[in-house]
């Protein structure tokens, strides 16, 4: 698979190797930021809602909100999960820092 974030049109689109649209994904958010999880889950960033979106493999459900602004999450665009340390990571937007969460994904 093969993801884009639309920023413009608040899309997540889901492409297979061959260029071929799978889906759209309407996210309530400005997308920036993905990352792929080796289980094919993709981790979203929300800039415009300062949330953390898990979506299904297939770009097609927002599964669960990860984290957000209420966690200390303030414009997010950058994110990554490490399964050796079970730690989601969030860059933010015009702040000099990252945030390191425990996640317990499956």
């Amino acid at each position: 698979m093969i993801y884009v974030v639309n920023y413009s049109r608040c899309l997540l689109v889901t492409l297979s190797r061959d260029g071929t649209v799978i889906s759209d994904l309407s996210v309530p958010a400005k997308p920036t930021g993905l990352h792929v999880r080796e289980s094919g889950q993709v981790l979203l960033c929300g800039y415009s809602t300062d949330k953390i979106f898990q979506v299904d493999r297939d770009g097609r459900q927002i599964l669960a909100e990860m984290v957000t602004q209420n966690d200390g999450v303030t414009h997010p665009i950058s994110i990554y999960y490490s399964k050796h340390t079970g730690s989601l990571i969030v860059g933010m937007w015009d702040i000099n820092d990252i945030i390191v969460f425990k996640a317990l994904l499956e």
